[in-house]
């Protein structure tokens, strides 16, 4: 599936450590949604701290920062508690969400193939529109990126 800037974000409910998140319950709030490939990794863990030291940004902004990988709940607690991260992690272990929002796909590594999910993030509106999409994310800055983008919404 290709999601569009200007269209609707396909609605989900997937499993958090505090409960099941449902997006459309989240309106009128702007949701940034995060998919990043597997928690305690570099480039995730980064991502994870930057994103939770922006927080109270994004809070101002009238905005909540959801992650997504395939981990389960219980590692998702596991990298929380670790890196004393804020976020909330939802885990998309049978990757229905990555498929609907096209970001689990093929990669190479190392002149390997296998399936995975691309780091990309989607900041929607408070009417569930998407605004913004950025793919194959280069970590360093990228929170700050989306946050100005929030707060310019």
């Amino acid at each position: 599936m290709t999601i569009e800037i200007g269209k609707p974000a396909p609605d989900f409910t997937l499993p958090s450590e505090k409960g099941d998140v449902t997006l459309s319950a989240l309106r009128p709030r702007k949701v940034v949604v995060y998919f990043y490939p597997k928690d305690d990794t570099p480039g995730c863990t980064t991502e994870g701290i930057d994103f939770t030291r922006l927080l109270p940004e994004f809070e101002k902004a009238d905005t909540v920062v959801l992650g997504i990988s395939k981990d389960t709940l219980e590692r998702h607690s596991r990298f929380c508690r670790k890196h004393d991260l804020g976020v909330t992690l939802l885990s998309d272990a049978d990757s229905d969400v990555c498929e609907r929002f096209g970001v689990w796909g093929e990669k190479r590594l190392y002149g390997k193939t296998y399936m995975g999910i691309e780091r990309a993030t989607f900041l929607i509106d408070g009417d569930g529109i998407v605004r913004r999409i950025w793919r194959k994310v280069r970590v360093p800055g990228h929170a700050e990126e989306v946050l100005e983008a929030a707060r310019a919404l």
